[in-house]
């Protein structure tokens, strides 16, 4: 039922647009001067070559949130974003800004490098980033390549989410805005922030705090978080810039009753940058930066009394991680008529203190010690250079850059990227590349609790064949279909090592393949009313762990945008794993609504109404009964702009 359920929605979606862009082949002239490529060569991306490039001439598959799209959906987290974009799944329960894994075209969650700012998020000890401790209300857009970006950023093999805040401010006059929402459960979300100029420095500030007493029973949320940004011009041609950053965070996960444990977190990062441009001569550009990055995560287990493990609020195991990132970067941009040159120096040192305290049914049963600490650390350096030529209707993109990781040694990745515009709407993409992704740091020197470290554990490794079509040949329709091919070596598995410890360690195990495509769809507005929607396959071989070969996102959605004071949008999102859990459902649509409305005022005021409906008709997805999605639930809140 289900899946007819979805044939339904599949084929009612495309009837729509291809209705939708039949009707506009009688516009007039005037209006089909509207018609134009959904990305415009004015648009400028910087995570491709880690340079800014115009967007037509970029080979990969990427993909751009911008503020206002954020600001539209009403999210609460980069996890709330990143699940309307096609083939990327941010795993979590969806509670109020719930804590997430993210995969993108069927990885695994430690391919996925996330950065802020040009720093690596993810976790050294895990390899998997934590996207919760980002200010989204501080984001001023996010660059999405997927599939391995390597040559650009080093361990990234399923791909890279660039979350880049806005910019400290460039004029005198102070702007800003002032939100506040609440909604079921007392969820609550505050922000502010204001950006100017004082006197030859521009200034941004953001401070926030995001509480819920929990969606569902005995889950909670409750963060603030603060960012904070200048910029001064310096040496007549170049600007020196400082970046602080502040996240606390309390998490409670819910219950367990099946494992008879209650689970909860608490996040504590920080992290600053130091920058230095400057314009040289003869089209040389020069980039320094220097940063640090602190992440603190305790995850406490407590037993609910159901069981084995003694009274409520027994302990039964806490994990501390304390780590520390710091680096410096060194780029040298070389630009002409039809060349971009970028040549490039990475460091990077990383320090892990992993602390586990069991309680006693843990020392009593398995005889584990009531306390072990594990303190791995790691240097890595890296050079790169990439090379984006244009001739004529062309582009062409070589890359490479050489790893050296004092743990798992060196790794080269090519890449080369061509893009041809066949026509002024129409544009074919192409793109293959050698990718890795270093194995988590606790794997390899650190171990755990239950885990053995495997100092010969190597990097997975990938090759990437990517092509696809960006056009808008068929009036008023922007369309964008992406096919690719990924083929994996080294793919890391976890053994059981057996008796006496009966630990589990990993290693190697062997080859794998990706496969799939996605194919996306949107709409110009039409009387300020369009439609979006996007379909992605991934099939794999051999199967994930859950037995699965297959997994498909489809997204749909309607939009309607005055112009001036209104904007609404329902969206929805249907995702099938191609796996049977045990108590899990996740094949089902879970639908959002969004409107807002300005209100023009004086005194250089402008107050914003919206109201959020999640999940409206209360879908079921979740892999686990003990972390069932919430149902339908609202929210109200106001901006005032000035």
């Amino acid at each position: 039922m289900i899946k007819h359920n979805f044939k339904i929605h599949l084929l009612s979606t495309s009837l729509i647009l291809l209705f939708f862009s039949c009707t506009c082949w009688a516009q007039s002239e005037e209006e089909m001067q509207l018609l134009r490529m959904f990305y415009k060569d004015k648009d400028l991306v910087v995570s491709a070559t880690r340079t800014e490039k115009n967007i037509t001439q970029v080979a990969e598959n990427i993909t751009i949130i911008t503020s206002q799209e954020i600001e539209n959906m009403n999210a609460h987290s980069v996890a709330d974003v990143l699940n309307r974009v096609p083939g990327v799944l941010a795993v979590s329960n969806q509670d109020f800004v719930a804590a997430s894994l993210i995969s993108i075209q069927g990885s695994e969650y430690s391919h996925v490098l996330v950065l802020v700012d040009g720093i690596p998020w993810n976790s050294i000890a895990g390899a998997n980033a934590e996207t919760s401790s980002i200010p989204i209300g501080a984001v001023e857009r996010i660059e999405l390549i997927k599939g391995p970006a390597s040559s650009a950023w080093g361990s990234a093999l399923g791909g890279v989410i660039n979350v880049i805040t806005k910019k400290a401010g460039t004029e005198k006059k102070a702007s800003g805005t002032v939100s506040a929402s609440y909604g079921k459960a007392k969820s609550q979300d505050y922000r502010g922030e204001i950006s100017g100029k004082a006197g030859t420095a521009g200034y941004y500030l953001y401070a926030g705090h995001q509480s819920s007493n929990g969606l569902v029973p005995a889950r909670y949320f409750n963060g603030q978080q603060f960012l904070s940004k200048f910029s001064m011009p310096v040496l007549q041609t170049g600007e020196l810039g400082f970046e602080a950053g502040y996240n606390s965070s309390k998490v409670g996960f819910g219950d367990f009753q099946l494992n008879d444990i209650n689970s909860s977190s608490l996040l504590r990062t920080f992290h600053a940058i130091g920058s230095l441009k400057l314009s040289l001569t003869g089209g040389l550009d020069l980039k320094v930066s220097l940063f640090d990055l602190r992440n603190n995560a305790s995850i406490y287990n407590r037993s609910l009394g159901l069981g084995s493990f003694g009274p409520p609020g027994t302990l039964f195991e806490d994990d501390l991680f304390l780590e520390r990132r710091t680096g410096a970067r060194t780029q040298l941009v070389y630009t002409s008529k039809n060349q971009t040159s970028v040549f490039g120096f990475d460091y990077d040192n990383g320090k892990v203190t992993q602390k586990t305290i069991t309680g006693p049914f843990l020392q009593m049963a398995l005889g584990t010690p009531a306390r072990s600490v594990f303190t791995p650390d790691m240097n890595e350096w890296a050079v790169y250079a990439n090379d984006s030529i244009s001739m004529g209707n062309w582009s062409i993109t070589p890359g490479i850059r050489y790893d050296v990781n004092s743990e798992t040694g060196t790794f080269t990745s090519p890449s080369l990227g061509a893009t041809y515009r066949a026509s002024d709407k129409t544009i074919i993409r192409g793109s293959l590349s050698r990718g890795f992704t270093e194995p988590q740091l606790s794997a390899v020197s650190g171990g755990g609790l239950f885990t053995n470290p495997n100092p010969d554990l190597r990097p997975e490794k990938v090759w990437s064949c990517q092509v696809g079509i960006e056009t808008s040949w068929i009036p008023y329709l922007w369309t964008k279909i992406s096919l690719f091919n990924y083929s994996l070596d080294d793919k890391q598995q976890l053994l059981n090592v057996g008796p006496p410890t009966f630990n589990s360690m990993i290693i190697n195990s062997g080859k794998a393949t990706r496969k799939g495509f996605e194919v996306e769809a949107a709409t110009v507005p039409f009387y300020n009313i369009s439609f979006v929607s996007g379909y992605s396959y991934i099939r794999t071989n051999p199967p994930t762990e859950s037995g699965s070969s297959r997994m498909y996102t489809f997204d749909a959605g309607i939009s309607y945008d005055d112009g001036e004071s209104t904007h609404a949008q329902f969206k929805g999102r249907y995702i099938d794993l191609g796996q049977h859990i045990t108590g899990g459902i996740y094949s089902d649509f879970v639908w959002d609504l969004n409107i807002s409305k300005k209100i023009i005022v004086s005194y250089g005021m402008t107050p914003e109404l919206f109201l959020t409906g999640h999940n409206v008709f209360s879908g079921l997805q979740y892999t686990t009964s003990t972390q069932i999605n919430p149902g339908r639930w609202l929210e109200a809140g106001v901006k005032f702009h000035f």
